[in-house]
């Protein structure tokens, strides 16, 4: 089987995480500076097999598209241009930065380390591949 890649990409930073290749565990991978995002992708494309890439997509309450989006978009249009073979999922990503930070509570991280933006943009795309895994069960 191959991997599912889940991108939450912001204005400065992209959080990468990624399932196992029998597609049972989301693990985070890493973060990296937007303006890397291109090049990170290229390289993992051509060591790693990659079925389906999941990108958080932020909403707000009422359900319309998050003033980030603005960011977001043009991404989406790119990424299609450069991988057209590629299959594309859009989870709704409310909340996920603030779940992150809780769930880096919960794991008793200390106030130091939860401070790392990168850390919490990391366990974000986490979530995000999670919550895609998660609902693909359930449709089943």
């Amino acid at each position: 089987m191959s991997r599912i890649l889940a991108i939450d990409y912001g204005k400065k930073r992209v959080g990468i995480a990624v399932t196992d290749t029998q597609q049972i565990i989301a693990n985070k991978l890493t973060t990296v500076p937007t303006y890397q995002i291109w090049d990170f992708l290229k390289e993992y494309f051509e060591k790693e097999d990659v079925e389906k890439v999941v990108i958080g997509y932020p909403r707000q309450l009422n359900n319309q598209p998050s003033e980030s989006i603005r960011y977001i978009n043009p991404f989406l249009r790119r990424f299609q241009k450069v991988y057209p073979q590629m299959h594309i999922e859009q989870i709704d990503e409310r909340y996920t930065s603030k779940i992150a930070f809780q769930t880096m509570i919960d794991g008793g991280l200390k106030k130091k380390a939860r401070q790392n933006k990168a850390l919490v943009d990391a366990v974000s795309a986490t979530i995000i591949l999670q919550t895609y895994m998660d609902q693909e069960k359930f449709k089943k």
